[in-house]
């Protein structure tokens, strides 16, 4: 039998933390957890699993470069760009109910990934899969707010960040151990298990709950927010590849930005809109915003920094490097399996546990920025080491924020905008770190070489030994300066989203006083 949330009462539009009344924990929660976070995991994984394949995808399908940018892309675009719907609709039609239906698709694609026999036929499965992984990436986190009481919901959420950063980070590593053995369809038939059963225990163990029961679809606001955040990802993805100023850039950015615009105009009109725009009137809810776009920048940016580290200026293989940034997700996961971020959520809150996780994660990217070093690991490891830590403690406590502000009956659209803004932190946190190391390597290039746009152009133009040496230099001084400005940048965001979160929270206690 259906089991609709509690509905709100007649201020449910307006924001208002901690509106997660459950008279009792669902008995099989940590069961479903388990379960959530599998598919969870598997979401995670393809978005970076496939970057280790594609020197076998161009060299079989006959992949252009355009090919391959597509490959990974039209994953992430489609997924980003449904988030928010898909909250909206697991919301209205059932949680469970959108859970089988992501896995169903998400297996479906990864099917046809496996066994596609030309590039358009890959980059449309992987756009298939993307529309499941929104649908999942929305109604885990729903799950997990449902079952869940306050007493254990900080530690459930932990448990499943924990599981999302490892997803992320060890997609690299499982892809190459998979190239390692079989043939690239490797990367996405290995899901069909995972999705199977999958299906088996959502149906058995996953209740369901849905809301807004009366309530008309906001068709328009989902085509807003599809269209309008493809558009301004696709430009955060693309703009380091062609350049911030082209027509192929500057125009998906301005049409995306336009488009949103138009859907927060829209939101606030509609009598039952898929996004309450009130929400961002609450400074909870914004802080939380805020520092959870900064973690996903701090932690994107960094691994995509690490892997050219490892890989073009300490010289590792792709398995190799997938194994020496093991320690990050190592420790995020140790800290939140063992609940260690939920204790220090407890005895700290939250704002004060975003800044001690955000100053650990900017720790953690300063030391990996000065002490990592061809000559020994030991530097690189306690960057890693500490990264995690911030990891394990600010992400659980930003999620927490976000979903605490929305209320029960919006849970799939508070997952959506979580998922939302960790898309957005990712895309940015690559682009803008990209941009700063290719800024700063292009500066230190001898005159000689300054022409050279990329790295292995500069090589290739090299003629001496010395050149050759002044390029890797640039290269390593480059990924430096990138590293600390990503630092500056999450110490700043944990910063501001502390600040916000306090006078929250004082606003809260003056109000109970009254």
């Amino acid at each position: 039998m259906t089991q609709h949330a509690p509905r709100a009462d007649s201020a449910a539009s307006t924001p208002h933390p901690h509106r997660h009344p459950l008279t009792s924990p669902h008995p099989r929660r940590w069961l479903i957890l388990g379960v959530v976070c599998l598919a969870q995991l598997t979401v995670l994984l393809d978005n970076t699993v496939l970057n280790v394949a594609l020197p076998s995808l161009t060299r079989e399908l006959h992949a252009s470069t355009t090919d391959t940018q597509w490959m990974i892309s039209a994953y992430a675009l489609v997924q980003s760009g449904l988030l928010l719907t898909a909250g909206n609709a697991a919301d209205r039609y059932g949680r469970k109910r959108m859970l089988l239906a992501g896995l169903a698709l998400f297996g479906v694609g990864s099917l046809a990934a496996g066994l596609a026999q030309s590039s358009a036929q890959l980059i449309a499965a992987r756009a298939g899969m993307g529309v499941g992984g929104a649908l999942l990436m929305t109604t885990t986190l729903a799950v997990v707010m449902q079952v869940f009481d306050e007493a254990e919901r900080a530690k459930a959420i932990g448990i499943w960040g924990a599981v999302s950063s490892l997803g992320f980070a060890s997609g690299p590593l499982i892809g190459g151990v998979l190239l390692d053995h079989f043939w690239w369809g490797a990367i996405f038939l290995v899901n069909l298990p995972v999705v199977a059963v999958g299906l088996f225990a959502v149906a058995r163990l996953v209740p369901e709950s849905r809301s807004g029961a009366g309530e008309r679809p906001d068709l328009v606001g989902a085509v807003l927010s599809t269209v309008g955040m493809v558009g301004v990802v696709y430009a955060i993805t693309e703009g380091p590849v062609h350049g911030w100023t082209s027509a192929r850039v500057l125009l998906p950015a301005l049409v995306g930005a336009a488009v949103l615009a138009g859907f927060a105009r829209w939101e606030l009109r509609v009598e039952h809109p898929m996004l309450d725009m009130r929400f961002f009137r609450d400074r909870r809810f914004v802080g939380a915003v805020a520092g959870g776009i900064l973690v996903a920048f701090g932690m994107a940016g960094s691994l995509y920094l690490l892997t050219q580290q490892l890989q073009l200026v300490l010289g590792y293989g792709p398995l190799s490097a997938g194994l020496h940034t093991a320690p990050l997700a190592l420790t995020t996961v140790l800290l939140n399996f063992s609940g260690v971020g939920a204790r220090v959520l407890a005895a700290l809150g939250t704002p004060r546990t975003i800044v001690a996780g955000m100053g650990l994660l900017a720790a953690g990217l300063a030391c990996v920025a000065v002490l990592a070093s061809p000559d020994g690991y030991a530097g690189l490891l306690t960057g890693l080491v500490v990264m995690g830590a911030g990891i394990a403690l600010s992400m659980p406590a930003m999620a927490n924020a976000v979903m605490s502000a929305i209320p029960p009956e919006k849970a799939g659209v508070g997952a959506g905008i979580n998922g939302t803004l960790m898309e957005f932190g990712n895309g940015l946190g690559v682009a803008v770190l990209g941009a700063v190391l290719n800024a700063r390597f292009t500066a230190l290039l001898p005159a000689a070489l300054a022409g050279a746009g990329s790295l292995p152009a500069a090589v290739a133009a090299a003629r001496t030994g010395g050149e050759r040496a002044a390029v890797a230099d640039a290269f390593a001084r480059g990924i430096e300066t990138a590293q600390l400005a990503g630092a500056a940048a999450v110490l700043a965001g944990g910063l501001l989203a502390a600040l916000l979160l306090s006078r929250a929270e004082r606003g809260r206690a003056l109000g109970r006083a009254d």
